[in-house]
């Protein structure tokens, strides 16, 4: 795939943190000076604040000074394809002692990882739910693996404590959800992230959530 985002900053720390969830997604990219001209297929810049006005660009995006760079990668994203917003996210979740974690935009992986806890699974997707409120989204669903239910039960009974009342939370069957994998299989933490990607596309049961009266939350 070619590279439709360019990296154009001097800045060692937000070249670092733009680079890295660049990297963390497989997304290509070139990297430029905010003086070098920006070659006719890049469709979006990425820079920060104070070089912004250094950029000759029409799609250009900043990463303000604390701000989390996947709200920046995702909108990254979006432009490089014409989107305004997406119909649908899914996070699919494989539990186990290592959790697979996948997050589909309109059936697109945009992010994968592992987790090694069911607190830092609730954590980071709270992060991610947080930092879609910046994306457009009609639907965001968290669809979790019941290959192993008392991992699954605890993961659905918190995630309905924590999340906004509108994501929808479904269980879904793991049977065959590990076929694709082939000669990776052995790599540790890849099968998982696996599991959740097929666990993500595929339709559960869904999970009654809570009552919850918004204004007090």
């Amino acid at each position: 795939m070619k590279a439709k985002i360019a990296v154009a900053t001097v800045s060692g720390k937000a070249y670092y943190l733009i680079v890295n969830e660049l990297k963390k997604r497989d997304v290509p990219f070139i990297s430029l000076t905010p003086y070098e001209p920006v070659p006719m297929e890049i469709r979006v810049v990425i820079t920060t604040e104070e070089e912004r006005p250094l950029i000759r660009h029409e799609n250009v995006l900043t990463l303000k000074e604390g701000a989390d760079p996947q709200v920046l990668i995702n909108q990254a994203l979006q432009c490089i394809e014409g989107k305004n917003s997406y119909e649908k996210v899914v996070i699919g979740i494989d539990p186990g002692e290592v959790l697979g974690l996948a997050v589909l935009a309109d059936g697109k992986v945009i992010k994968t990882g592992n987790c090694f806890s069911i607190k830092e699974t609730i954590s980071e997707i709270e992060s991610i739910i947080k930092n879609l409120k910046d994306v457009k989204t009609s639907m965001i669903a968290v669809k979790v693996g019941d290959g192993i239910p008392e991992y699954k039960e605890k993961l659905l009974k918190a995630l309905d404590r924590l999340l906004p009342s509108n994501v929808v939370l479904e269980s879904v069957s793991e049977a065959g959800t590990d076929r694709q994998i082939s000669e990776a299989k052995h790599r540790r933490g890849l099968r998982d992230i696996v599991s959740a990607i097929n666990i993500a596309r595929r339709n559960g049961y869904k999970f009654a959530r809570r009552e919850v009266d918004e204004n007090n939350c």
